[in-house]
This record gives C-alpha cells, structure tokens and sequence, in this order.
C-alpha cells in the first residue's frame, strides 16, 4: 500500500467531497438532526465555498482516501475513509499540512465524534459544544 498526499486539483474535489459525504452520513450524521446534514451537505455541494478551501488529499492507488480541506487557519473537513481509519492516513495528512504552514494558531469546530481526535492532535477546546444551522461543534483551537 503506498500512499501519497498532495493538494488536490479542483477536477478532483467531487472525489474527495464523495469521500466525506460517505463518512460523513456513517460518522456524524447519527449525532445530527435533518437540518445539520442538509446544512452539511449544501456546504460540500457548494462550488464557491469549495473555491475558498485549500484542500489536501491522501490517495492510495490512485484514489482519494483521506481529506483535509481548510480557510485560512481554520479545518474546515478532515474525513478518512472508514475502512482504513486508524491506520495513520489522518495523521499522515495532519503531518503534511504541518510541514506546508507557518500558521502559530489552528482552529476547528469538532463534531462529537471528531473531539477525541483534534484532543490527540493537541487540540483544546475553547468553549462548550455549540448548535448552528442544525450543527453540533465543540470550537477548539491548537497553538504552536
């Protein structure tokens, strides 16, 4: 298995927003009313906000596995592919985006599921879990 991990052309981002979609509905859709996973949904669906996203990918054989898209400082997704998740694709991906950026300070808004990752990438929380458009997140922010 050898994995690669670049930034991701446009003509690839259906790929990896299908790969989310996918994770998305199995991970944090559970946890979400009907309101989060259409806000959810339009958000990976809308064109110009997926201009605005750096986006990285972790590819093996060709094919998108694991995405980390940001804005600026802030992890706007980080999804991996369920059937290999805790094979280190995530951090691998983490890892890369590190080595790209001069950012001192990293924020995300974590999904319950996704807390206890940001909390081993060194993640703090910053306030208690908040509801927005249907979308629950604990702000959390990583200084270095």
């Amino acid at each position: 298995m050898r994995m690669e991990i670049a930034r991701l052309y446009r003509s690839r981002s259906q790929e990896a927003m299908d790969l989310v979609w996918e994770t998305f509905l199995k991970f944090e859709a559970p946890e979400y009313s009907e309101e989060g996973i259409l806000t959810f949904h339009d958000f990976i669906r809308n064109e110009r906000e997926l201009e605005r996203l750096e986006i990285f990918g972790a590819e093996i054989d060709g094919a998108v596995v694991g995405v980390l898209a940001m804005r600026g400082n802030h992890i706007s997704l980080f999804f991996v592919e369920e059937k290999i998740q805790k094979q280190g694709i995530g951090r691998a991906l983490w890892n890369y985006f590190l080595a790209q950026s001069r950012t001192e300070q990293i924020t995300v808004n974590a999904s319950p599921y996704a807390v206890p990752v940001y909390e081993k990438l060194g993640f703090q929380a910053v306030d208690d879990e908040q509801l927005t458009d249907g979308i629950r997140y604990t702000p959390m922010t990583l200084n270095r």
